[in-house]
């Protein structure tokens, strides 16, 4: 079986790859949402697909993963655990992505920014000014799902154990509204 194949599946055994009517964090709706959680709650599928991730760090220099709260927490944890390098996460407060518990990042430390899932890069980037904000330097993203639309870019390389194609829609173009089917939101972060 192929590393995608292997990914997709494992995210559909454990129901990780759900199918419906989202309302994303973005303020997009989407038939289609990732629950990595519903992965992360099983240490050896999540060893197995983010094994794909840590593969592709080889040959990258870098000195600690850090994720941000909620989805970004066990994603850096494993990641660091299979590169062998420290593994912090930043969590917000009051709506601020903040470094907290003593964790510290040094000015010329080189960052991988872990996530679950990256869509519109918003979570990323507020983690990026933070670390930057402190010297240190952000050198790669690395995530379980990649499911930015075309146009979404970040200034680094992205590190991924798949890229899916998952449309999203404005309120006013979106067919699962136009058809009266009601939505739900399943992400962690409050809408703005």
């Amino acid at each position: 079986m192929e590393t995608r194949e292997m990914v997709i599946e494992t995210l559909k055994e454990v129901e990780a790859l759900l199918e419906g009517h989202f309302l994303l964090s973005s303020g997009k709706h989407s038939n289609r949402y990732c629950q990595c959680a519903k992965l992360l709650q099983h240490p050896d599928k999540a060893e197995k697909v983010l094994k794909v991730v840590a593969d592709q760090l080889k040959d990258v220099d870098f000195d600690i993963v850090v994720g941000p709260a909620m989805g970004g927490v066990v994603v850096a944890y494993e990641l660091a655990r299979q590169v062998k390098k420290p593994g912090i996460f930043t969590e917000r407060v009051d709506n601020v992505m903040t470094l907290r518990r003593g964790f510290e990042v040094k000015k010329g430390q080189k960052i991988i920014i872990s996530e679950d899932v990256v869509t519109t890069g918003k979570s990323t980037m507020e983690v990026v000014s933070l670390l930057e904000g402190m010297g240190a330097e952000v050198v790669g993203l690395c995530c379980i799902v990649d499911r930015r639309a075309k146009g979404v870019e970040v200034p680094f390389p992205i590190y991924s154990a798949v890229k899916l194609d998952i449309e999203s829609f404005d309120i006013e173009n979106c067919p699962m509204c136009k058809e009266g089917t009601p939505y739900v939101k399943p992400g962690s972060r409050k809408m703005e």
